[in-house]
């Protein structure tokens, strides 16, 4: 049986890919301490990375070498779930205190407005946050996004269902590689992931309604995965376009679900870094699907 000894030297291991300069902060919120992964240049525009469940903050090291240049990275690990954060302070039960942490979190690094990219449930978290504090985020990117225009599959939900109810490493791995095939997900942090699935069995991300993604007045860009099997890309994209007609949405045809981030080619990387360094820019309804 896989211990809290091994996901932690896989974590740091995967953490060693990162670029050098990289620091690890452990940042103070009236819900507890985040560990902060934070690269780039301290100047630079923030970008606040929300990874979705049980893959870390540590899932982000390709990021950290295509955007840190000219971003300064935080990618936090979330709250309750897997990774190094911890929540021993105010409870953290509902979106809205989901929201508060995020407050906390920015206010605790010095930051009043940053781009925010989020993948899976960090994309839900990232969405929910721009609509709470619309002040503080600058640019929207959501990489296949869950719960926030559309369900998930129910096929989806019941292969998913043993890894929820009844976590081994052997079974999340293997359920990973078949949700992965074909598209070079990157097998150390698929074996943290697996790890973590086991080792933080008891955790319980907090989760909350579909947000009204109508009220977004953020630039924003959605990148779908075209071969995701936690929902059909062409519905999300086109509620997504109907829901907020200023969005730039594109689908990368080869990528599933749980590729992304780290089988996101350079040409999506790039197209990212384009759109955040728009900043301040209309680009109007600019958008392809």
């Amino acid at each position: 049986m896989p211990s809290s000894v091994e996901f932690y030297a896989a974590y740091d291991a995967l953490l060693a890919r990162w670029p050098a300069g990289t620091e690890e902060l452990d940042v103070p919120t009236p819900y507890g301490t985040a560990r902060v992964h934070a690269h780039g240049p301290a100047q630079a525009p923030p970008l606040l990375l929300l990874h979705g469940g049980g893959a870390t903050g540590a899932v982000w090291f390709r990021t950290a070498r295509a955007l840190g240049d000219g971003h300064r990275l935080l990618a936090v690990d979330l709250p309750r779930d897997a990774g190094r954060s911890v929540t021993d302070g105010r409870p953290l039960r509902t979106a809205a205190d989901l929201m508060g942490w995020l407050d906390a979190l920015l206010d605790s690094l010095g930051v009043d407005r940053a781009h925010v990219l989020g993948h899976s449930y960090g994309a839900w978290i990232a969405l929910t946050y721009a609509l709470h504090s619309p002040g503080r985020v600058d640019r929207l990117v959501l990489l296949d996004p869950t719960q926030c225009f559309a369900g998930f599959r129910p096929a989806f939900l019941l292969r998913s269902l043993p890894v929820l109810v009844r976590p081994t490493a052997a079974r999340a791995l293997a359920y990973l590689d078949r949700e992965t095939t074909g598209t070079g997900t990157d097998p150390e942090w698929k074996r943290l992931f697996a790890l973590g699935a086991e080792a933080f069995a008891g955790r319980r991300p907090v989760v909350g309604r579909r947000p009204d993604a109508a009220r977004l007045r953020a630039p924003l860009l959605v990148l779908l995965a075209g071969r995701s099997s936690a929902h059909r890309a062409a519905d999300v994209a086109a509620r997504a376009r109907r829901a907020v007609p200023h969005a730039r949405i594109e689908t990368l045809p080869d990528l599933t679900h749980f590729a992304m981030p780290t089988a996101l080619p350079a040409e999506a990387e790039h197209r990212i870094a384009e759109f955040l360094g728009l900043a301040g820019s209309p680009d109007g309804a600019r958008r392809k699907s």
